[in-house]
């Protein structure tokens, strides 16, 4: 009789039950290291504001503002190119104008380009502190060439128009010509130097003098040489 009773089969949810649940403590670390790698990466060039500007920047500046600031600088005589960038406090307007363009000109593109970026954006709200706020700055870039190697060029003209929320009005300033004309071709001359140097010859007249004395000893002890004999 013994031998004809059946064991009872355990059920096998019970062990696949353990299963998933041993394979998923074991994947859920992986996961979530993952996760926040993935995270990092698509962060990766994103300003992180923190608290800096937590109760200021009010109101805040849209991507409708921008792309609206954008397409008008577009239409400003002489631009060719226009980027415009707003990185945590700070609205920039890079504008490429022609090359052809005059330190003059491209002043007064960035003059029309402050007028088209405080056309969308009231300068005494957004760019000027006010209730204790701080509030946004503005810069405005423009220049002739953007090709890196042309910059170092004459005809080179960049010139930024400033306008900070502590400022009470925008300053420009040419920023490819040196204050100080002097100091500044001392100071690529300066480089130049270091990176060409040019050997000392203090060397070479040592050698060259010492040369002409032993010459000029010789005939001395030939003479002696004679007498004696």
């Amino acid at each position: 009789m013994a031998n004809n009773v059946k064991r009872k089969k355990k059920p096998r949810s019970k062990g696949l039950f353990a299963f998933w649940v041993a394979l998923i403590l074991f994947l859920l670390p992986m996961v979530i290291m993952g996760w926040i790698l993935l995270s990092a990466a698509m962060d990766t060039g994103s300003p992180i504001l923190g608290d800096r500007y937590n109760g200021d920047l009010n109101p805040l500046i849209t991507k409708t503002d921008l792309d609206t600031i954008e397409s008008n600088a577009k239409a400003v005589s002489g631009v060719e190119h226009v980027e415009v960038h707003l990185a945590t406090g700070t609205l920039r307007v890079y504008a490429d104008i022609q090359d052809s363009a005059s330190v003059d000109q491209a002043n007064s593109t960035a003059d029309a380009l402050y007028q088209v970026v405080t056309k969308t954006l009231d300068p005494s709200v957004y760019f000027s502190q006010h209730d204790d706020m701080k509030m946004y700055d503005l810069e405005i870039h423009v220049y002739n060439y953007s090709d890196q190697d042309k910059r170092e060029e004459d005809s080179f003209v960049y010139v930024i128009d400033t306008k900070t929320s502590s400022m009470s009005a925008p300053e420009k300033q040419t920023v490819s010509t040196p204050i100080n004309a002097q100091l500044a071709d001392q100071l690529r001359q300066a480089v130049e130097d270091r990176k060409n140097p040019k050997p000392s010859p203090t060397a070479d007249s040592n050698e060259l003098t010492l040369g002409q004395e032993d010459q000029e000893e010789q005939p001395a002890d030939t003479e002696t040489q004679a007498e004696s004999n």
